[in-house]
């Protein structure tokens, strides 16, 4: 519920509507228990609670603390009958597909579990639970008239695979284990997984590993690990080198039967021939004669290196796609699985069509860049069941390629960044691949949700990266730490506080106001304490400022520090302030809220990593030279000092510094020597 309105006073957020539709149902007295402040306020306090159980980090831990607070044991949340509270959370839980699929069944939140399959069974809630999967299976995004609604985010995946039947249907995931998965990728996997799902069928991983020169056994492993991370669980894990004999035998008789020729037309007369339909001379060759080279070209003997396989189709064709591809070359690297038992490969038109057959796969989900050589597909493979008439049709099925703007999606174009070094690997934070935007501090969550909204639209777009960014926020806000840091550009400013504490001293705070699950944190006040020069340099003497998480601070005095000052801790301190603590101020008075650390030895030094995009150029095109549109400036570093409490964090964990945004662990702490890395997060504001 995202609002409610009557009589022309309107309610938003999910706590207040609820409220509303509780007080004015029937059951308003049983709900809400307004007869009863003590209990009225705890059922408050739930439903505030239940707004925040969504996806993200942080998710585990609060349902642990739901789960020992029902350990007492306890049948309701507030009281002893079921009450608002039971309902919001309830509601927050069902709603939420990672609860239904997963965390449900963890024996770590039995209480938890119990409550709700308690509730779940009461007929109030067990017939709006059974009304909300009607409705998502008959379709909830039609409108009056019946017709689909495309949503906002891009497209659904509520459709229908042509001459799919339940329990039979076989989607793949085929990628070329030759660089790492990208988000694109990742598009492709969880829309095959979909299907797989939705048909109770099968989903198989198979490693088109055809290109011995490209192909690592290290990218196999990182592809392994991004679909776990991406939650995608194959059925089964086959590799196109697994149907390397098979393969051979049918292309040896496809050369019998004068379906295929050796070639060796040089490489760029070919492409000309082809662009303009002009038939090569080996075309007519006799069969004999390119079985002959067939058995050289498996040997790699000098003559089998000089040609390649062409499967006969039509030269005279619109479509170039059918002008004789070729089928299979010859190659001397030893293959990362097959070492150098063989000599020839199958390109991937070849091999695709046979091996998605032979595997049983019902439907191949290709990206509509592929839509010209559909019918060549569906060509070889009617030339392929010739020699072998048990392999079944495959329905190919189409959706559109993840795009966006200033973004490269091409292994090759990435891997010229890898190998001229504009970045530190596959796994940059400015990649679009899986691992390169979780390290920048993009959840699961937020990546899977992202994808599966595009849905399985056939439009092709531009994505822009803020609608991915601002998603992330969502479920990354309510739940990570609020922590401290302070510039070091351009030196410190000095606060010393005439009435502060005259030793240090130690207050707990929670990391997060509005989550009381994510902890505490603790906070040294003292009587001298840094600020940000640019801070510094916007106060006004006799001004009135709020130091964030302490109090109000009138500044008194204002001035340059004797150049090469320094503190005892040897901070470098370029403004010196001095002013008193205000504890009768109000915060709402104040014009400038500003972070602060105390002067103490503990602080943590810290590299705040910023990010940009690696290209200049909205939409890369045909004919641009990725040396003219690289973004020389997507790099940026920040020295500050952070609270002492950011040395506990572990990598990987995602915190906010106040007043600069969301950061993510790169780098945890390891010595007073190095400083911890963080990299800033986006959070979808240009």
């Amino acid at each position: 519920v995202h609002g409610a309105d009557r009589d022309g006073v309107r309610f938003e957020g999910l706590a207040a509507c609820l409220r509303w539709c509780a007080r004015a149902g029937e059951g308003r007295s049983a709900l809400c228990r307004d007869d009863d402040p003590l209990l009225s306020t705890q059922i408050d306090q739930w439903t505030e609670w239940a707004a925040r159980i969504q996806p993200g980090q942080g998710l585990v831990d609060l349902l642990k603390h739901m789960d020992a607070f029902l350990a007492s044991p306890r049948a309701f949340l507030v009281g002893d009958a079921l009450t608002l509270a039971d309902v919001a959370v309830w509601g927050s839980l069902a709603s939420m597909p990672m609860w239904e699929n997963k965390l449900r069944k963890d024996a770590a939140l039995a209480n938890l579990c119990a409550w709700y399959d308690k509730c779940s069974a009461l007929p109030g809630l067990a017939s709006a639970k059974s009304a909300a999967s009607s409705k998502k299976a008959s379709g909830s995004g039609s409108d009056a008239s019946g017709s689909k609604k495309k949503s906002d985010a891009g497209g659904s995946f509520d459709i229908k695979l042509e001459g799919a039947t339940k329990g039979k249907v076989v989607t793949r995931f085929p990628p070329e284990p030759s660089g790492y998965l990208h988000i694109g990728h990742a598009k492709a996997a969880l829309l095959n997984q979909h299907f797989a799902q939705a048909y109770e069928g099968q989903l198989i991983l198979r490693f088109d590993d055809t290109n011995p020169s490209k192909e690592k056994d290290e990218f196999v492993d990182n592809i392994i690990s991004d679909l776990k991370s991406l939650e995608v669980t194959p059925s089964r894990t086959t590799y196109t080198s697994d149907s390397f004999p098979q393969l051979l035998a049918i292309a040896t008789k496809l050369i019998e039967l004068g379906h295929m020729y050796a070639d060796d037309t040089p490489k760029e007369q070919m492409r000309d021939e082809r662009m303009h339909g002009v038939e090569s001379k080996h075309r007519n060759r006799d069969p004999k004669e390119s079985l002959k080279i067939w058995r050289e070209m498996q040997a790699g003997s000098e003559v089998g290196l000089q040609n390649c396989m062409r499967i006969k189709l039509d030269m005279t064709n619109p479509n170039k796609a059918l002008r004789d591809p070729v089928a299979y070359r010859c190659n001397l690297t030893p293959h990362h699985r097959t070492g150098s038992a063989f000599k020839v490969y199958p390109t991937y038109d070849f091999a695709c069509p046979f091996v998605d057959s032979h595997e049983g796969v019902t439907h191949a989900l290709r990206t509509t860049e592929y839509r010209d050589r559909d019918a060549q597909y569906h060509w070889i493979l009617k030339l392929q069941q010739e020699v072998d008439p048990s392999l079944p049709h495959v329905n190919i099925w189409e959706f559109s390629r993840l795009n966006f703007v200033n973004t490269l999606m091409s292994k090759r174009k990435l891997q010229w960044f890898v190998d001229t070094g504009k970045v530190s690997g596959w796994d940059d934070a400015r990649f679009p691949t899986v691992q390169g935007l979780l390290r920048r501090g993009l959840t699961v969550p937020a990546l899977r949700e992202f994808i599966l909204l595009q849905g399985a639209s056939r439009n092709t777009t531009f994505q822009e990266w803020d609608k991915l960014w601002t998603m992330n926020k969502k479920l990354v806000d309510p739940v990570c730490p609020r922590h401290v840091a302070v510039s070091r550009a351009g030196g410190l400013a000095r606060l010393q506080l005439s009435n502060g504490p005259q030793e240090p001293e130690v207050v707990v705070l929670p990391r997060h106001k509005k989550n009381p699950a994510v902890g505490k944190k603790a906070t040294t006040m003292t009587r001298t304490v840094f600020l940000e020069d640019a801070d510094a340099k916007r106060v006004a003497q006799g001004e009135e400022i709020t130091l964030m998480d302490w109090g109000n601070c009138v500044v008194e005095g204002i001035a340059a520090a004797d150049a090469g000052s320094a503190n005892a801790n040897g901070k470098t301190v370029v403004t010196e302030l001095s002013g008193r603590l205000n504890p009768e101020g109000s915060v709402k008075s104040t014009k400038l809220k500003l972070t602060w650390l105390p002067d103490i030895a503990d602080l943590v030094d810290l590299k705040l990593v910023y990010y940009d995009h690696l290209i200049t150029k909205k939409k890369f095109e045909e004919g641009d030279r990725i040396e003219d549109v690289v973004n020389e400036n997507s790099y940026r570093e920040e020295l500050a000092y952070g609270d002492a409490n950011t040395r506990s964090f572990n990598k990987g964990e995602i915190l906010q510094l106040e007043r600069k945004g969301y950061f993510i662990v790169d780098e945890p702490f390891i010595s007073a020597k190095k400083p911890v890395v963080m990299f800033y997060i986006p959070d979808g504001r240009v």
